[in-house]
């Protein structure tokens, strides 16, 4: 699970980012809320971790910036003030949770923890994009015609659904797609996007997967 960790003081950051990388977390750092706002715009995250004051820009105009391009990763906020107004602002601006300065690092694990578990509970069960409709219970894509997919191919097309025209790299697909698989290897990724390549072109000339073998990936219209 990748974390974004956006956060001016610089022990805090580190003390975060090490506490949540021993407990198995792909972690990155902002230092503010620029930094935040473009990691976003280049890479998809689980769980987006914003500090309240930051300098250049604070964690409440960053998360409105990172709403506005339509990212739902959840968003917990941290901040040193305990007023209400303060809360209700992060709220409003698209924050999932809130988390008030000092705190403990098993609190701040169980939160991420517990927003992962909500995220996964509402992942809506039919997908659109374009023309291609993606029933992730029914394991299932269809436009004029429908094709059936099986478990794994699902998984991947969801993810890509949910991250379409945002290049994914083969590393982050993999551990996304195949982390309930030890035996698994990255070689796979490309293996299972050739299969989703050619049931797309069954059912629509209009969606399709970029990307090459090794690389990135990433679903797109080609209108």
């Amino acid at each position: 699970m990748k974390v974004l960790i956006a956060e001016d003081e610089r022990e805090l950051a580190r003390a975060e980012s090490t506490i949540l990388s021993m407990n198995g977390y792909d972690v990155d750092v902002a230092s503010d809320g620029v930094e935040a706002v473009e990691a976003t715009e280049k890479s998809p995250y689980d769980i987006i971790v914003l500090d309240v004051m930051m300098p250049r820009m604070d964690g409440i105009e960053a998360l409105k910036r990172i709403r506005a391009t339509g990212n739902t990763a959840p968003v917990i906020m941290l901040t040193a003030k305990s007023e209400v107004d303060d809360r209700i602002n992060g709220l409003d601006a698209g924050a999932d949770d809130y988390l008030t300065k000092p705190f403990a690092m098993k609190e701040l694990l169980a939160r991420i923890r517990s927003q992962a578990r909500r995220a996964g509970a509402y992942t809506p069960s039919v997908l659109n994009f374009g023309n291609l409709k993606l029933n992730v219970g029914e394991q299932q894509i269809s436009n004029e015609s429908t094709m059936r997919l099986s478990s794994r191919e699902t998984k991947l097309l969801e993810y890509l659904m949910l991250n379409a025209n945002h290049p994914l790299t083969t590393r982050q697909i993999f551990e996304h797609v195949w982390q309930d698989d030890p035996d698994a290897s990255e070689e796979l990724v490309y293996v299972y996007v050739s299969y989703l390549r050619d049931k797309l072109r069954s059912v629509t000339d209009t969606v399709t997967i970029d990307g090459e073998r090794g690389g990135s990936y990433q679903l797109v219209s080609t209108r």
